[in-house]
């Protein structure tokens, strides 16, 4: 039977607790990337959200990180957070064409998160999600979908992403919807709830749960024990590639969190 890969990681590189924690005394800010690639198989760029990058940045980027290497791109909030999604447009074309595709074979999926305030509204993500790009410059594009309003919760939403072959996000937070429906030929997962009093971030026991988990995805399964809002969720014998980020939480416990769950994967 044919497996998908596992990627897993942490938002971002740089942040100073992780120095002496994660990072070793003494290592040049400018090595912490490479060093957090060759730990961890995949990290999520969140310096885009915020601003435009340079395609050298990308391609430096690229090269910091060894094969089989994924990076996820998470998208502009010029795009995301705004009244009318279906008028987006403009922002995606300038995002998508910024030199993401800089980072070649080492391009994961791009992250769209909405606000926490956007309800769902059928047309309006209708026409949001078919304005997203199946390639930039020939290279395929991947798009995953992070919302955060329980209306999302809804089996034509489901319906919706999975007819535009997006993924839908899944959070494990504690105020977020947890929409597990498979709705593309990749998973993507944010786990925000390390806590600091865990030297793994999450315990033992969780951390074997999200390794079930993944593994499940990873052979083409819809996993128990997860919160889906339609009832049938499609099989893929060709497996699925998974691509899972501690986020947010405690994390300075974050890469701990990573490298006990890629040890379990």
């Amino acid at each position: 039977m044919t497996r998908g890969k596992v990627h897993i990681g942490i938002g971002g590189w740089t942040y100073e607790p992780w120095r002496g924690t994660f990072y070793p005394d003494g290592l040049r800010q400018k090595d912490e990337l490479a060093y957090a690639a060759e730990h961890l198989t995949g990290l999520e760029i969140n310096a885009t959200y915020y601003r435009l990058q340079k395609p050298q940045s990308f391609a430096n980027w690229a090269d910091a990180a060894p094969p089989g290497f994924r990076f996820a791109v998470k998208a502009s909030r010029y795009a995301t957070n705004r009244k009318n999604l279906a008028e987006a447009g403009e922002a995606i074309e300038t995002f998508c064409a910024q030199g993401l595709t800089e980072l070649g074979e080492k391009l994961g999926p791009i992250l769209w998160q909405l606000a926490p305030t956007k309800r769902f509204d059928a047309d309006e993500i209708g026409a949001f999600l078919d304005m997203l790009p199946k390639q930039q410059e020939s290279v395929p594009l991947r798009h995953a979908l992070e919302v955060r309003h329980a209306s999302f919760a809804d089996t034509a939403f489901v319906e919706l992403a999975r007819h535009a072959g997006v993924a839908i996000v899944l959070a494990d937070h504690a105020e977020y919807p947890q929409i597990a429906d498979l709705t593309s030929d990749f998973v993507y997962a944010r786990l925000m709830q390390s806590r600091e009093d865990e030297e793994t971030g999450y315990p033992a026991a969780e951390l074997d749960e999200w390794a079930r988990i993944a593994g499940s995805w990873r052979d083409g399964h819809a996993p128990e024990g997860l919160h889906y809002a339609a009832t049938k969720q499609p099989r893929l014998k060709d497996g699925r590639d998974v691509f899972l980020f501690f986020i947010a939480g405690a994390k300075v416990r974050n890469p701990a969190a990573a490298r006990s769950l890629i040890d379990r994967c």
